[in-house]
């Protein structure tokens, strides 16, 4: 069978999206490979596809039990062979499954990674034609990932167990070190590298500085009420729980996730969410890995994340449908000092991990070992944060110093010493390689609190980090939305064509009623359209057949998705709230289409490369931004305005980084405009220059 008979057959789909043809070819070919394929991008296909073509079995890894049981489900309801193995299930029933591979009953077999620590189970594989060997979420097994997981560590030496069968590692964010620690890990022979295109214009990306706790519920009341459906990402339990509290006080439907809960209470949350029994998910960062919920129209970062990897991975689980929709991250520099305890968490020093090693040896018994939780172990080697402990158990393990194992009739884990004549002094560590991830670690959080400093446009900062070159600005994030303010004007004739183009797809995707235009999708999936996507959504739908199919790619999305806000504040198209929130005609619009209106837009030069604000950064100064805010107060309230009005946040931040010297100057800081420098703009020019001179003295 070949990929198109087997796509066709079993998926019901006539071609395949961008990149995924390019894989499947050197897959086929039986090249082993790195795959780097943003949310919805179709990795699963990138393997599954593969698994119908070849005679023996394909082996996935994949890290989330509820993943694994929601793929499997899928592909069996489609007739196709596959089955899973989990901690969840015994060992009569994971050996059915292993017969069942060896006498080909399967072609795909899901497989937990924590599987590979025993050697039982590797040594059960024996006999079975594996002829794919597939590492989902393979960012996990990279220490300068985001997400590293240690039992992914095992997939090498498992890989050289099976006899190194072609393996290809799938992920949707990595950085090129990752990529290559990947590589390296998986031992991957002369593997071909496909990275797809990290952008995600649908996603309107925005940061908000907020001061307090009650301007963070402001603002993720604001973005809940309009949008509805979706994912709160916080940094701790503690904070989960207090945030679904919130959201439960304003009778919003909520579920809560966290590490705290049982594994059956995790899964159940995550059921009653991909279900659509709860409108809004609360969670750690753990939630929403492999979420097959299309209709997640945001994702709000209650606290900042660790970093720039984490935080695209995790708003991207927002629009999976290609529609509209809004990633707001709630930025307080505080925040960071949650990750930085969980860095220290992560990066034990060596000094502490023989501390607890030598706790370890006066407290074993005389089977060497130790029945104390990680919060007791802390407490009583004396360290102040327990997160420690963990890490340090996991990295004395793979030295072969000790193992863990479940201890039974307790929800815990001991410690068995494997070396125990060995004394904490003679430990043997790599320091270099443990001070260099707590390094890197913390790069990892100064780029994340760059990001969020930053000016430029968000998705163009975030290819940047990704290592991939940009097309200009989205146009639709929050610096693009300020810095996107034009003119208000009539068009040229050239703008008259490019505006009665837009129109048309609009008019092209809805469907025409008595009262006038009903519309059928969303703003994202109409910017897919007229730019050309090869995506699924569009494929699937059949709108690659309209005749303005593409018609305005020279464009690019940012500069569309910036036209269609510019169309939709001049009354030319609706959004109507539903569902899905949906884009169609206004009676203007359609007379416009046939050319019977005249009228003006506000022309946006957001998503067509235009150049940044060419002031000098300073670097953000806490003082004067207090003075500015403080003034931003008593203008506000002498005008009995909200403080927004005369500046936001974002603007307040942006005059203390750049500290404008003229009007001139100042009107080049986003957020500044024509009649608010009229109005505002004097005394926050004359307090920068008494601070300038204050600073002097």
């Amino acid at each position: 069978m070949t990929p198109h008979q087997a796509l066709k057959r079993h998926f019901g789909f006539s071609g395949f999206l961008d990149g995924q043809e390019e894989v499947l070819a050197e897959i086929v070919a039986g090249r082993d490979g790195l795959v780097v394929m943003p949310t919805g991008g179709g990795k699963s296909l990138c393997f599954q596809i593969p698994a119908l073509c070849f005679s023996g079995v394909t082996l996935v890894i994949s890290p989330l039990i509820a993943l694994m049981k929601d793929q499997v489900d899928a592909l069996v309801a489609r007739g196709i062979a596959a089955t899973v193995i989990n901690s969840t299930q015994s060992w009569p029933e994971q050996k059915e499954r292993l017969d069942g591979m060896r006498n080909g009953t399967y072609k795909l077999v899901y497989v937990a990674p924590e599987r590979f620590r025993a050697e039982s189970f590797l040594n059960a594989l024996a006999g079975v034609e594996v002829s794919l060997f597939a590492v989902d979420e393979a960012h996990c097994l990279s220490q300068w990932g985001h997400d590293f997981r240690p039992d992914y560590l095992r997939l090498g030496k498992a890989l050289e167990k099976l006899g190194h069968p072609q393996c290809i590692a799938l992920t949707a964010t990595a950085t090129p070190i990752v990529r290559e620690d990947i590589i390296s890990v998986l031992g991957l022979r002369t593997p071909f590298e496909q990275v797809s295109g990290f952008a995600r214009p649908n996603l309107a990306l925005t940061i908000s500085a907020v001061d307090n706790a009650a301007q963070k519920d402001e603002r993720m009341k604001a973005v809940v009420t309009a949008h509805r459906t979706g994912i709160v990402y916080c940094a701790t339990r503690k904070k989960v729980e207090a945030v679904s509290e919130t959201l439960a006080s304003w009778g919003l439907k909520c579920v809560a996730y966290h590490g705290g809960m049982s594994d059956q209470e995790r899964e159940r949350a995550q059921e009653v969410f991909i279900q659509r029994k709860a409108d809004v998910a609360v969670a750690t960062n753990a939630f929403g890995m492999g979420i097959d919920r299309a209709d997640v129209r945001f994702v709000i970062h209650y606290e900042v994340p660790g970093s720039v990897e984490a935080y695209y991975q995790e708003a991207g689980r927002a629009g999976r449908d290609g529609e509209s929709a809004v990633c707001e991250l709630l930025f307080n520099y505080a925040d960071t000092r949650t990750q930085e305890f969980f860095i220290e968490g992560a990066n034990p020093t060596v000094a502490v991990m023989r501390s607890i090693y030598q706790y370890l040896l006066n407290e074993a018994d005389q089977d060497y070992e130790v029945h104390r939780t990680l919060e007791e172990i802390a407490e009583r080697a004396d360290v102040k944060n327990s997160m420690a402990v963990g890490s340090a158990l996991t990295v004395l393990a793979r030295a072969g110093y000790l193992e863990r194992f479940d201890v039974p009739g307790r929800r815990m884990r001991g410690t068995r010493l494997l070396q125990p004549e060995v004394l904490a002094r003679q430990l043997k560590l790599d320091e270099a390689a443990i001070e260099e991830k707590d390094r890197r670690d913390r790069e990892k959080l100064k780029a994340m609190v760059e990001m969020c400093y930053s000016r430029t446009c968000r998705q163009r900062w975030i290819l940047g980090y990704f290592g991939e070159q940009g097309e200009g600005d989205c146009g639709c994030c929050d610096m693009c939305r300020e810095q996107g303010s034009g003119e208000l004007r009539a068009p040229t004739a050239e703008e008259q064509i490019i505006v009665r183009k837009v129109l048309s797809g609009v008019a092209r995707m809805s469907r025409r009623t008595a009262d006038g235009w009903e519309g059928r999708y969303g703003r994202g999936r109409i910017v897919q359209m007229l730019s050309g996507s090869r995506s699924q959504e569009i494929l699937n739908a059949g709108l690659d057949h309209l005749s303005t199919y593409g018609i305005l790619k020279d464009k690019g999305v940012g500069y569309l998705n910036a036209l269609l806000r510019s169309l939709t504040d001049a009354g030319l198209v609706l959004t109507v709230s539903g569902e899905y929130p949906l884009l169609t005609l206004t009676p203007l619009g359609d007379r416009v289409m046939r050319g019977e209106a005249k009228y003006s837009l506000v022309w946006s030069a957001a998503g067509s490369g235009r150049p940044e604000v060419n002031l000098q950064d300073h670097g953000f100064d806490e003082e004067l931004y207090s003075l500015l805010r403080d003034l931003r107060t008593k203008l506000a309230k002498r005008e009995k305005l909200p403080p927004y009005v005369v500046f936001n946040n974002k603007t307040l931040e942006a005059l203390a980084r750049y500290r404008p010297g003229t009007a001139d100057e100042a009107m080049r800081v986003p957020g500044v405009g024509v009649a608010k420098a009229q109005r505002y703009l004097g005394p926050f020019l004359k307090t920068i220059a008494e601070w300038r001179t204050s600073r002097r003295r």
